[in-house]
């Protein structure tokens, strides 16, 4: 498989969309809210296709005067899934937050999501906090962190 990453474009808005309604049960984000994320939003997306198909995207938040990044969503295509395209993002994604002079990456996600834990508990994320109720179907989640690596060479 060859997968390009790239930044996200407002003209990738429906096939975002698309990906969200497939990616995930439930917590969706609308359209209205992928646009603003990909508009106005203090924010970074990037997503990863193959021949201009999308199979993932992930998206990083900031705040000024902030060296927090928050990894908003990250998303893969249930036919993707397996084949390395969370690890590329999230790679992306730490790299991005980096040069936006991040020095900690935080996430929460869902804590019966035992493949997204595994992937971000290789990836150097450890356990922060637990949230009760903290999806809209009462799932509970987890807050992860990873601290950043500014010496790290980025690829």
């Amino acid at each position: 498989m060859t997968v390009m990453l790239r930044p996200a474009l407002p003209r990738d808005l429906d096939a975002l969309f698309h990906l969200e309604q497939v990616a995930f049960s439930g917590d969706r984000f609308n359209r209205r809210q992928l646009w603003h994320l990909l508009n106005r939003a203090h924010a970074r997306t990037l997503v990863a296709e193959e021949k201009q198909c999308l199979l993932g995207y992930g998206c990083l938040l900031f705040r000024r005067r902030s060296q927090r990044a928050r990894l908003y969503s990250l998303g893969v295509h249930p036919d993707a899934r397996g084949g390395g395209v969370g690890r590329a993002l999230v790679e992306a994604l730490e790299a991005t937050a980096l040069a936006h002079g991040a020095e900690e990456m935080r996430l929460e996600v869902r804590a019966d999501n035992r493949i997204a834990l595994g992937l971000y508990r290789r990836m150097g994320f450890r356990l922060e906090r637990w949230l009760d109720d903290y999806y809209e179907d009462g799932c509970a989640g987890w807050q992860m962190r990873k601290p950043l690596d500014a010496g790290r060479t980025a690829c």
